[in-house]
Protein backbone atom coordinates (compact mmCIF):
# COMPACT_ATOMS: atom_id res chain seq x y z
CA UNK A 1 0.00 0.00 0.00
CA UNK A 2 3.16 2.70 0.80
CA UNK A 3 3.21 2.67 -3.17
CA UNK A 4 0.12 4.04 -3.61
CA UNK A 5 1.28 7.01 -1.64
CA UNK A 6 3.02 8.14 -5.06
CA UNK A 7 -0.28 8.75 -6.16
CA UNK A 8 -0.96 11.77 -3.65
CA UNK A 9 0.68 15.32 -4.89
CA UNK A 10 2.41 17.77 -2.07
CA UNK A 11 0.71 17.33 0.92
CA UNK A 12 -2.62 16.16 7.06
CA UNK A 13 -5.87 16.85 10.29
CA UNK A 14 -8.38 20.93 10.55
CA UNK A 15 -10.21 24.25 11.42
CA UNK A 16 -12.05 25.03 14.75
CA UNK A 17 -13.22 27.80 13.73
CA UNK A 18 -12.54 30.11 16.79
CA UNK A 19 -13.09 34.12 16.24
CA UNK A 20 -10.59 35.52 18.38
CA UNK A 21 -9.05 38.54 17.36
CA UNK A 22 -4.99 38.61 17.16
CA UNK A 23 -3.34 39.30 20.24
CA UNK A 24 -1.13 42.31 21.23
CA UNK A 25 1.12 40.27 23.37
CA UNK A 26 4.56 41.74 22.44
CA UNK A 27 5.77 37.99 22.22
CA UNK A 28 3.85 37.40 19.05
CA UNK A 29 6.11 38.97 16.82
CA UNK A 30 8.40 38.05 13.61
CA UNK A 31 11.43 35.74 14.48
CA UNK A 32 13.81 38.46 16.78
CA UNK A 33 16.84 38.82 15.07
CA UNK A 34 16.97 35.44 12.58
CA UNK A 35 17.89 33.51 16.05
CA UNK A 36 14.70 31.46 17.25
CA UNK A 37 11.72 30.16 14.97
CA UNK A 38 8.85 28.85 17.42
CA UNK A 39 7.10 25.92 15.66
CA UNK A 40 3.71 24.62 16.98
CA UNK A 41 2.54 21.13 16.21
CA UNK A 42 0.12 18.30 17.25
CA UNK A 43 2.21 15.39 18.28
CA UNK A 44 -0.58 13.15 17.94
CA UNK A 45 -0.84 12.82 13.87
CA UNK A 46 2.06 9.93 12.84
CA UNK A 47 3.40 10.31 10.40
CA UNK A 48 3.35 13.80 9.86
CA UNK A 49 3.82 14.97 14.18
CA UNK A 50 4.19 12.40 17.02
CA UNK A 51 5.29 12.25 20.30
CA UNK A 52 7.86 8.74 20.33
CA UNK A 53 8.34 7.21 23.69
CA UNK A 54 11.04 9.48 25.29
CA UNK A 55 8.42 12.28 24.90
CA UNK A 56 10.74 14.13 22.42
CA UNK A 57 8.37 15.61 19.03
CA UNK A 58 9.34 13.10 15.71
CA UNK A 59 7.45 12.89 12.32
CA UNK A 60 7.57 14.47 8.99
CA UNK A 61 6.26 17.73 10.31
CA UNK A 62 9.26 18.07 12.64
CA UNK A 63 11.43 16.85 10.65
CA UNK A 64 10.52 19.42 7.58
CA UNK A 65 10.05 22.44 10.72
CA UNK A 66 14.32 21.62 11.45
CA UNK A 67 15.17 21.29 8.32
CA UNK A 68 13.17 25.13 7.24
CA UNK A 69 15.11 26.68 10.85
CA UNK A 70 18.54 24.82 9.31
CA UNK A 71 18.13 26.81 5.80
CA UNK A 72 17.04 29.75 7.51
CA UNK A 73 19.75 29.76 10.13
CA UNK A 74 17.45 29.89 12.93
CA UNK A 75 17.29 27.60 16.04
CA UNK A 76 14.03 25.92 16.35
CA UNK A 77 12.01 25.39 19.02
CA UNK A 78 9.16 23.07 18.55
CA UNK A 79 5.82 22.67 21.24
CA UNK A 80 3.22 20.28 21.24
CA UNK A 81 0.18 22.07 20.91
CA UNK A 82 -3.77 19.74 21.40
CA UNK A 83 -5.31 20.21 18.37
CA UNK A 84 -8.23 22.47 18.80
CA UNK A 85 -5.96 25.32 20.35
CA UNK A 86 -3.79 25.19 17.85
CA UNK A 87 -4.64 28.21 16.24
CA UNK A 88 -5.43 29.95 19.41
CA UNK A 89 -2.43 29.39 20.81
CA UNK A 90 -0.50 31.10 17.20
CA UNK A 91 -2.74 33.99 17.73
CA UNK A 92 -1.65 34.56 21.45
CA UNK A 93 2.01 34.48 20.26
CA UNK A 94 2.66 30.73 21.98
CA UNK A 95 4.52 30.41 18.90
CA UNK A 96 5.66 31.64 15.52
CA UNK A 97 4.45 29.16 13.16
CA UNK A 98 2.00 25.99 13.12
CA UNK A 99 3.71 22.75 11.20
CA UNK A 100 1.16 20.10 12.15
CA UNK A 101 -0.48 18.83 8.49
CA UNK A 102 -2.82 21.16 8.76
CA UNK A 103 -5.00 21.90 5.53
CA UNK A 104 -5.79 25.04 3.89
CA UNK A 105 -9.62 26.10 4.27
CA UNK A 106 -11.15 29.30 3.71
CA UNK A 107 -12.34 29.29 7.24
CA UNK A 108 -8.50 29.17 8.21
CA UNK A 109 -7.43 31.41 5.93
CA UNK A 110 -9.32 34.31 7.49
CA UNK A 111 -7.79 34.18 11.20
CA UNK A 112 -3.88 32.81 9.61
CA UNK A 113 -2.04 33.23 6.38
CA UNK A 114 -0.66 29.79 4.53
CA UNK A 115 2.66 29.22 2.92
CA UNK A 116 3.07 27.56 -0.48
CA UNK A 117 1.04 23.96 0.12
CA UNK A 118 3.96 20.84 1.73
CA UNK A 119 1.83 17.94 0.82
CA UNK A 120 -1.50 16.73 -0.18
CA UNK A 121 -4.03 14.67 0.71
CA UNK A 122 -6.71 11.80 -0.02
CA UNK A 123 -8.79 10.72 2.50
CA UNK A 124 -10.03 7.05 3.02
CA UNK A 125 -12.28 4.55 5.04
CA UNK A 126 -11.81 1.81 7.04
CA UNK A 127 -13.06 -1.32 8.36
CA UNK A 128 -12.21 -4.77 9.58
CA UNK A 129 -11.39 -6.90 6.78
CA UNK A 130 -14.84 -9.13 6.98
CA UNK A 131 -16.75 -6.09 7.26
CA UNK A 132 -19.42 -5.43 4.19
CA UNK A 133 -18.85 -1.69 5.02
CA UNK A 134 -18.87 0.01 1.41
CA UNK A 135 -18.59 3.49 1.31
CA UNK A 136 -19.31 3.49 -2.53
CA UNK A 137 -22.28 2.62 -1.68
CA UNK A 138 -24.05 5.78 -0.03
CA UNK A 139 -26.59 4.06 2.30
CA UNK A 140 -23.64 2.18 3.99
CA UNK A 141 -22.48 5.11 5.37
CA UNK A 142 -25.72 6.81 6.28
CA UNK A 143 -26.53 2.82 8.55
CA UNK A 144 -22.88 2.72 10.17
CA UNK A 145 -21.36 4.05 13.04
CA UNK A 146 -18.10 5.78 11.57
CA UNK A 147 -15.04 7.79 13.69
CA UNK A 148 -13.29 10.64 12.77
CA UNK A 149 -11.45 13.19 14.67
CA UNK A 150 -12.87 16.19 15.68
CA UNK A 151 -12.50 19.78 13.73
CA UNK A 152 -10.55 17.98 10.90
CA UNK A 153 -10.73 17.59 6.93
CA UNK A 154 -12.20 13.84 7.61
CA UNK A 155 -14.60 15.17 9.48
CA UNK A 156 -16.25 17.83 8.33
CA UNK A 157 -15.66 16.22 4.55
CA UNK A 158 -18.20 13.63 6.37
CA UNK A 159 -20.43 15.99 8.15
CA UNK A 160 -21.39 17.88 4.95
CA UNK A 161 -21.66 15.23 2.65
CA UNK A 162 -23.45 12.42 4.49
CA UNK A 163 -25.48 14.63 7.73
CA UNK A 164 -27.53 11.85 8.42
CA UNK A 165 -24.24 9.72 9.12
CA UNK A 166 -23.51 8.18 12.45
CA UNK A 167 -20.46 9.88 13.25
CA UNK A 168 -18.42 9.66 16.56
CA UNK A 169 -15.72 12.53 17.07
CA UNK A 170 -12.40 12.04 19.09
CA UNK A 171 -9.87 14.54 20.16
CA UNK A 172 -6.90 12.67 18.56
CA UNK A 173 -6.70 10.47 15.31
CA UNK A 174 -5.25 7.84 18.52
CA UNK A 175 -8.65 7.65 19.93
CA UNK A 176 -10.77 7.06 17.01
CA UNK A 177 -8.53 4.12 16.26
CA UNK A 178 -8.45 2.80 19.45
CA UNK A 179 -12.22 2.47 19.41
CA UNK A 180 -12.01 1.01 15.80
CA UNK A 181 -9.81 -1.69 16.84
CA UNK A 182 -12.21 -2.50 19.95
CA UNK A 183 -15.11 -2.60 17.72
CA UNK A 184 -16.99 0.35 19.38
CA UNK A 185 -17.77 1.55 15.71
CA UNK A 186 -18.30 0.03 12.66
CA UNK A 187 -15.36 2.24 10.44
CA UNK A 188 -13.45 5.04 10.54
CA UNK A 189 -12.63 8.04 7.88
CA UNK A 190 -9.12 9.35 8.02
CA UNK A 191 -5.96 10.82 6.05
CA UNK A 192 -4.47 8.41 3.81
CA UNK A 193 -1.39 8.36 4.97
CA UNK A 194 -2.00 8.18 8.97
CA UNK A 195 -4.13 5.42 7.89
CA UNK A 196 -1.58 3.25 5.59
CA UNK A 197 0.33 3.78 9.12
CA UNK A 198 -1.90 2.43 11.34
CA UNK A 199 -3.04 -0.71 8.90
CA UNK A 200 0.63 -1.32 8.95
CA UNK A 201 1.03 -2.17 13.12
CA UNK A 202 0.15 -4.95 14.73
CA UNK A 203 -3.03 -3.18 15.79
CA UNK A 204 -3.96 -2.26 12.31
CA UNK A 205 -3.74 -6.01 10.91
CA UNK A 206 -6.95 -6.90 10.68
CA UNK A 207 -8.33 -4.00 9.14
CA UNK A 208 -7.98 -2.50 5.47
CA UNK A 209 -9.43 0.15 3.10
CA UNK A 210 -12.75 0.32 2.23
CA UNK A 211 -13.63 1.83 -1.21
CA UNK A 212 -12.15 4.07 -3.19
CA UNK A 213 -9.82 7.06 -2.09
CA UNK A 214 -11.45 10.27 -1.65
CA UNK A 215 -9.42 13.05 -3.63
CA UNK A 216 -10.50 16.23 -2.14
CA UNK A 217 -8.19 18.51 -3.15
CA UNK A 218 -6.79 19.02 0.08
CA UNK A 219 -3.31 20.73 0.66
CA UNK A 220 -1.25 20.93 3.81
CA UNK A 221 0.43 23.77 4.50
CA UNK A 222 2.35 25.75 7.34
CA UNK A 223 0.22 28.47 8.91
CA UNK A 224 1.28 31.65 10.32
CA UNK A 225 0.08 35.22 11.33
CA UNK A 226 -1.52 37.21 8.71
CA UNK A 227 0.95 40.01 7.34
CA UNK A 228 3.82 38.07 8.87
CA UNK A 229 6.91 38.16 6.75
CA UNK A 230 7.55 35.06 8.10
CA UNK A 231 5.01 33.17 5.04
CA UNK A 232 7.86 34.57 2.53
CA UNK A 233 10.92 33.62 4.17
CA UNK A 234 9.17 30.13 4.78
CA UNK A 235 8.32 30.03 1.11
CA UNK A 236 11.59 30.53 0.08
CA UNK A 237 13.15 27.94 2.06
CA UNK A 238 10.78 25.16 1.18
CA UNK A 239 11.42 26.24 -2.34
CA UNK A 240 15.00 25.33 -1.32
CA UNK A 241 14.37 22.35 0.20
CA UNK A 242 13.15 20.90 -2.88
CA UNK A 243 15.18 22.04 -4.95
CA UNK A 244 18.28 20.85 -2.40
CA UNK A 245 16.22 17.27 -2.29
CA UNK A 246 16.45 18.04 1.28
CA UNK A 247 12.41 17.33 1.03
CA UNK A 248 12.59 14.18 -0.86
CA UNK A 249 15.03 12.88 1.85
CA UNK A 250 12.44 13.55 4.81
CA UNK A 251 9.70 12.34 2.71
CA UNK A 252 11.64 8.48 1.86
CA UNK A 253 12.09 8.44 5.63
CA UNK A 254 8.47 8.47 6.65
CA UNK A 255 6.29 7.39 3.66
CA UNK A 256 9.08 5.25 2.23
CA UNK A 257 9.07 6.96 -1.19
CA UNK A 258 9.49 10.67 -2.76
CA UNK A 259 5.86 12.06 -1.76
CA UNK A 260 5.77 14.55 -5.09
CA UNK A 261 5.47 18.59 -3.72
CA UNK A 262 3.36 21.50 -5.07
Amino acid sequence: MLCAVTAIAALTGCSNGQDETLTDNPEATNVANGEVLRIGTEGAYAPFNYTSADGTLSGFDVDLANAICADMKVTCEITAQDWDGIIPGLKAGKYDAIVAAMSITPERAQQVSFTDPYFSNALVFLAKKDSSFNPNNSDDIDTHSIAAQRSTISSQWLEGEYPQADMKLYDTLSNAFLDLESERVDAMISDKLPAIQWLSSPTGSDYVIKGDEIDINDNFAIAVRPGDELQAKINQSLANLRANGTYDEISQKYFAVPAASN
